[in-house]
């Protein structure tokens, strides 16, 4: 069926069940940003691959709501679906709460799958509708009309040995309980896959690029329990859980479980799904806050960072030799956008303990840069040849970390205006940096010294500057980022971030280039404690981009600073015409 087939039979449901409005979130019962394949119901539905935006249906329309990451790519994937465009984030794009209220009854009623609706958006569409005598509904209609979703995948689970993780499951569970216990909480329900994962020193493989697993714990005052797939638990696995007193059950024994508790106070989290507050007994009390763990998770400790270091060694050495050969054979042999992804993921299996990409290879050749969030695919993917710009952004998972890394270079002949912007980008990444900060600083502080250069321009981009990243885990985490959003977060030692800053300009080219940083102690000074960011990502940029007449000379001395580290971490694994062309790019500039 087309997406505008797949809409009709849906409005059907919403008629047989008199649902006026139907939700459709990118969401899984574990609210994970990249979904398992059973669960992605919006992108089944309209036809939209990317990983934010939701769908809401009416009897006779349909919008999608998506961020500036994907305003091109959504408009291209939607055409001829019936479903309008909402351009969440500017300021005329209403609500899409506003606009369900303003297209349906005033006695209308509202549905969603509870089991893939966080609760807190239960509880801000509860307060909204409510106000207007409209009411809100579980009713997973998608459940009668996806019928070949699919089922879980049967991926092993296997440990993160301690060695790699620094910290055991023991000591982990037990700072969590400190944490329960600070807040009064009885009993701590943690549903997020990667929280999962991190707490219980397990991965795997059940997310394309994340190595998760499906999976809920509880932890009680005297036990924890974890619900997943049995048969998927490794030898090893089984032993890791029963060494720190983790009891194993099936994943379908989880909501059992919750209809057992009675007058607890349950700590969980408000990004849960509402299927786990509607299963819970009236009489037990919420303690609505973040997990705790995820902080934890959050601020890397000196064997995570160390695992960091290291394999951003095996990526820059993975990427210095994919460039070259980009570079080198570029107009010369037939390549695509999705081929150029294939050879580069080729180059980084080369490296030791390599697991996997982190993230699909988002790989666009001229104006397709400007798609933010662009995947090619393996049929009908633009040819490359050695003409304009490409915008490369990648990451490897390994078993001691994970990367996220850009570059954009030119494969022919580019303008003074894309040069100019290009240095404007890689301006503010150097400005982010050098930056220190005081103690309490939050992300969205730091955000404008990245944008700065362009926004002296009249210039700037429609995404995020940095996101957390995960160890050996999710390429996005939190709690933590850097972005215009208003995040209560600060940012403190450990947490390691991305520095993107980009620019684009839709129809020609897009420029992005990143690096991944490490919040560390800088020093102690009459004003209290300042941090500043170890840059972990070693790849060099490209000099014939970079109009050095507008950096100042502190900026080409942590340019050429860092092209000298470049130098030291990687030559020793070059060798040949590779090293030599390297050694070229890392010269002073």
């Amino acid at each position: 069926m087309t997406s505008k087939e797949k809409i009709a039979v849906l409005r059907e449901e919403m008629q047989k069940n008199k649902v006026d409005a139907f939700i459709v979130y990118s969401a899984d019962p574990h609210m994970s940003e990249y979904l398992p394949a059973e669960w992605q119901e919006r992108a089944w539905l309209s036809g939209f691959l990317g990983s934010a935006g939701f769908v809401v249906v009416t009897r006779d329309k349909a919008g999608l709501w998506t961020d500036g990451r994907y305003y091109t790519q959504a408009a291209q994937e939607l055409e001829g679906s019936g479903i309008d465009l909402f351009k969440d984030g500017l300021e005329d794009t209403p609500h899409y709460i506003d606009w369900i209220i303003s297209e349906i009854p005033a006695d209308g009623k509202v549905a969603v799958n509870a089991l893939a609706t966080a609760h807190a958006n239960w509880e801000l569409l509860t307060g909204k509708l409510n106000g207007k005598g409209i009411t809100l509904a579980d009713a997973p209609l998608l459940k009668e009309i996806w019928k070949e979703r699919g089922t879980p995948s049967k991926n092993p689970v296997f440990v993160h040995p301690v060695e790699r993780a620094g910290k055991s499951v023991a000591d982990k569970i037990a700072a969590i309980r400190q944490k329960m216990e600070t807040q009064e909480a009885t009993v701590h329900i943690i549903s997020s896959l990667d929280d999962v994962a991190w707490t219980l020193n397990l991965r795997g493989s059940d997310v394309e690029s994340n190595p998760v697993f499906l999976g809920y714990i509880v932890i009680t005052k005297n036990e924890t329990l974890l619900f997943t797939d049995l048969e998927k638990l490794e030898v090893e696995s089984r032993k890791e859980m029963e060494d720190a007193w983790v009891k194993m059950k099936p994943y379908e024994e989880f909501f059992n479980c919750l209809k057992g508790f009675s007058n607890e106070k349950v700590l969980v989290s408000p990004n849960s799904n509402q299927a786990i507050f509607e299963t819970l007994k009236e009489d037990n009390q919420f303690i609505k806050a973040a997990v705790p763990g995820n902080l934890m998770k959050a601020q890397k400790n000196e064997t995570e960072l160390e695992g960091f270091r290291t394999v951003m060694v095996r990526d820059g050495v993975a990427m210095v030799k994919f460039l070259y050969w980009l570079i080198h054979n570029a107009g010369k042999e037939s390549m695509t956008e999705y081929s150029i992804g294939e050879k580069l993921k080729g180059f980084r299996a080369e490296g030791e303990n390599f697991v996997g990409e982190s993230f699909g290879s988002i790989v666009g050749y001229k104006d397709n840069g400007a798609i933010m969030h662009y995947s090619a695919k393996s049929e009908g993917s633009n040819e490359v040849t050695n003409d304009s710009s490409i915008l490369v952004d990648s990451g490897g998972q390994y078993l001691e970390g994970t990367t996220d890394i850009t570059r954009t270079l030119a494969l022919g002949a580019v303008s003074d205006e894309f040069r100019m912007n290009s240095t404007l980008v890689l301006q503010g990444l150097i400005r982010l940096s050098m930056v220190k900060f005081p103690r309490g600083t939050r992300g969205v502080q730091l955000d404008a010294i990245a944008r700065l250069p362009l926004w002296m321009h009249g210039k700037d981009y429609n995404h995020g500057t940095g996101h957390g990243v995960g160890s050996f885990m999710n390429v996005h985490e939190g709690p933590q980022n850097i972005r215009k959003d208003m995040n209560p977060q600060e940012l403190l030692p450990g947490m390691v971030c991305s520095n993107e800053p980009g620019f684009y300009v839709e129809g020609q080219y897009g420029i992005r280039h990143e690096n991944l940083i490490a919040v560390k102690e800088a020093e102690q000074t009459d004003f209290g404690t300042f941090y500043e960011f170890e840059t972990l990502t070693f790849c060099p940029f490209f000099k014939d981009t970079i109009v050095k007449e507008i950096l100042s000379e502190q900026e080409i001395e942590w340019l050429n600073s860092y092209h000298k580290t470049c130098e030291e971490k990687l030559a020793p694994y070059l060798e040949g015409e590779v090293k030599d062309w390297f050694l070229e790019l890392v010269s002073p500039l």
